[in-house]
């Protein structure tokens, strides 16, 4: 009798995996279908430009949309209600204001629950009558204003869950309260410089099952998180394999998601990183929306219970080991002394006035021995010198400085420019 069990277990299990695989794919492939073609630019996108997109859902009879508050600087913030199930689903996005990716990929979602006829009907049906759902797309208003982290009043809201001195802060957790999800996701974005673990590959997607005391014991509530993190990690690796991380579960007492954890909501927090050649990251975006829609799938029919929680532990935790450049094996000399030199270069964003768009500032991060750190570009310069490219003196190297040299050999020459690689 065990063994039939164990063998009707992995039948249901397989078919679980199957059926996600299939979801996710077709998703994959839809996505264009439902992306919101107004949305392309993180910075350019505001208040202003949320407001209309969310009115329009009015129309709609399977949507519900109200004000839940104003931002200390007035700004309407919106939730956006779906369904008339249980169990209850909240999710919201930019609560850090720079941290667009998500908010994007929930006005996709909007599209596609908006949408019918394109094959996806069954799943729209399942999530109207076994969820409600309940999205904050832009929580913090004035911070997307400014392209900055924090809220108008300077403070990090996600250090704010205890003290509630923001608005926004007492109007995300009044919702958790009276709402009482099952389930809320907490959307982000990272460092696009996190790797996967000691490894090459750069994080361009992060989870975590926020621990909700310092021993970081798991509950029910916890486990839930983490079975279905481990359902939407399975989909994503088709997608960006072996580039998904665990964000680190050390406690924070000030945090929103530790707290709504503890207050008994199982909390998902997802966090958009880094890929190669999408400074936009229109493509992490695609990664939220189908991620996302798997999840919210598995919670309405209860298949993510079927996932095994120690596949969690699994996922690579996110590490501190990328750099935007690294030029591997440079000549440079002080005092007339030469020796080899790895050089590591970061290229931050700096806001223009308005901040809807920005330029480079380059630093040089770090250098010496550089053999334990990745660059998501690299060169070998095999001994070029390093030289300052208006005296074309050797370069002393200091930290902080913009990187403006040139690197020159008898084999080859390179320009690094404001921190950019030119041959």
């Amino acid at each position: 009798m065990k063994h039939l069990l164990l063998v009707v277990s992995f039948f249901c299990m397989s078919e679980t995996i199957i059926a996600q695989s299939n979801l996710a794919q077709r998703l994959f492939d839809a996505h264009d279908l439902f992306r919101e073609k107004s949305v392309n630019v993180r910075r350019e996108f505001k208040h202003r430009h949320l407001v209309p997109l969310i009115e329009r859902l009015k129309t709609s009879p399977n949507f519900a949309v109200s004000e839940a508050g104003k931002s200390f600087e007035g700004r309407g913030i919106y939730q956006i209600k779906y369904g008339k199930g249980a169990p209850p689903v909240l999710l919201w996005s930019q609560m850090h204001g720079d941290e667009a990716t998500a908010t994007m990929a929930l006005l996709d979602i909007f599209n596609f629950l908006n949408a019918s006829g394109d094959g996806f009907d069954d799943l729209r049906k399942k999530l109207l009558e076994k969820s409600t759902l309940y999205f904050v797309p832009m929580l913090n208003p004035d911070g997307v204003e400014r392209w900055q982290r924090r809220t108008a009043q300077e403070i990090d809201m996600n250090r704010d869950a205890v003290r509630l001195q923001c608005p926004e802060s007492k109007l995300l957790k009044n919702l958790q309260q009276t709402l009482k999800p099952l389930v809320g996701f907490n959307l982000h974005d990272q460092s696009p410089r996190y790797s996967v673990g000691n490894t090459k590959e750069v994080a361009a997607i992060s989870f975590l099952a926020t621990a909700y005391n310092e021993e970081r014991t798991i509950n029910s509530v916890r486990e839930r998180a983490m079975q279905l993190i481990v359902g939407m990690n399975r989909d994503l690796q088709k997608y960006i394999p072996n580039q998904v991380a665990r964000y680190s579960d050390e406690f924070e007492p000030r945090a929103f998601g530790d707290n709504i954890a503890k207050w008994g909501t199982s909390l998902v927090l997802i966090e958009s990183g880094g890929y190669k050649n999408d400074p936009e990251k229109q493509y992490l975006r695609k990664m939220n929306f189908i991620a996302i829609l798997t999840a919210l799938e598995a919670i309405a029919d209860g298949t993510y219970t079927r996932q095994n929680r120690n596949d969690y532990e699994k996922i690579p935790q996110n590490e501190k080991n990328h750099f935007d450049l690294i030029i591997r094996n440079a000549r440079t000399e002080l005092n007339g002394v030469s020796y080899t030199v790895d050089v590591a270069i970061n290229r931050n964003e700096s806001n223009n006035a308005d901040a809807t768009g920005f330029s480079y500032r380059s630093s040089v991060e770090d250098f010496g021995d550089l053999s334990v750190f990745y660059g998501i570009e690299e060169i070998d310069a095999q001994g070029a010198q390093l030289l300052d490219p208006k005296s074309g003196k050797p370069v002393v190297l200091k930290l902080g400085d913009r990187a403006n040299f040139e690197l020159r050999s008898d084999k080859k020459n390179w320009k690094v420019d404001n921190g950019f690689l030119k041959n």
